[in-house]
């Protein structure tokens, strides 16, 4: 065979495994959101989009910690940053090893209290009942939440049962407690002063039920059964105040849960990533060593 024979040869393999690594590591393009209640979400108001509470799977080609993380986009309960605080945190998981679902949860002013967080607990409910069948571990299942997506994220950690075992529905018979939770930049407290005010109103309308404020600033609804949770918050954040996280982070300790805190200096609300931000590119990695920490991912951050 002629030099230039065998190299070509040598390209076209070269390229059909780099190909095929790329297609390893990459989840699917376009990946199918799946409707949390065929039928109809409780207390609907309706048949458009806003009335169907959705998951969307992003699924890596290996994930050898059998671990699955429900994503809550923030957005001030308003609408959501589904790319930023959504699709790209589902692929820097599955560039990891871990499974993702993006969570479409119900939105104010047309839906308040319990419609979130019924959204967030069927999704939990839902990847816990699927796990088999998506390579992961039932008791893996955590919960990640971006601001208001905080807010719900800590609500469905602290507003959890244990599933129906005389339901019907076999999705509704398992627990909607998560395994651990990922609260970046989040509203925890739903108390003047500390709280995210859009988001109190859209979540529980302009003249809020004192009783459901008190029952949704989830600083105070923290129990020895609250998951371990990582925190990621900046001082001088001006739309969400840091204390929300240091709140809850104390209220963890005095319960005796897991938990690590991570407060910088400076940082605009709605980092994300923190790709675009050399000081909090940090965080991600400091969440990647906690993950590995408790084996919820395989590999730490070099």
């Amino acid at each position: 065979m002629r030099p230039t024979a065998v190299l070509r040869v040598s390209l076209a393999v070269l390229f059909c495994c780099a190909s095929f690594l790329a297609a390893q590591s990459s989840p699917s393009a376009t990946p199918t959101p799946i409707l949390l209640w065929p039928n109809g979400a409780p207390g609907a108001l309706g048949a458009t989009d806003l009335d169907k509470p959705t998951i969307t799977p992003y699924l890596p080609a290996q994930n050898p910690t059998h671990t699955g993380i429900v994503i809550c986009p923030g957005g001030g309960y308003e609408h959501l940053a589904t790319d930023k605080e959504g699709t790209k945190v589902a692929q820097w998981l599955n560039e990891r090893g871990v499974a993702a679902f993006v969570l479409t949860y119900r939105l104010g002013p047309r839906y308040h209290h319990p419609a979130q967080l019924l959204d967030a607990q069927r999704a939990i409910r839902y990847v816990r009942t699927h796990a088999t069948e998506e390579g992961i571990d039932p008791n893996h299942v955590g919960i990640w939440g971006f601001s208001a997506g905080g807010h719900l994220a800590s609500t469905a950690g602290t507003h959890f049962d244990g599933g129906n075992s005389k339901a019907v529905d076999p999705i509704e018979q398992v627990s909607s407690r998560p395994d651990f939770m990922v609260l970046a930049y989040p509203v925890i407290s739903m108390q003047p002063g500390i709280t995210h005010n859009g988001s109190l109103h859209m979540l529980l309308g302009e003249q809020p039920n004192p009783m459901l404020e008190n029952e949704l600033s989830n600083e105070t609804q923290v129990t020895p059964l609250t998951p371990p949770t990582f925190l990621f918050s900046t001082t001088n954040d001006p739309v969400v105040p840091v204390r929300n996280s240091v709140l809850f982070y104390e209220a963890l300790l005095r319960a005796g849960v897991p938990a690590e805190l991570h407060i910088f200096e400076q940082g605009q609300h709605g980092s994300g990533l923190g790709q675009n931000n050399p000081q909090l590119q940090m965080w991600p990695v400091l969440l990647q060593n906690w993950l590995h920490l408790h084996g919820w991912m395989a590999t730490s951050a070099q």
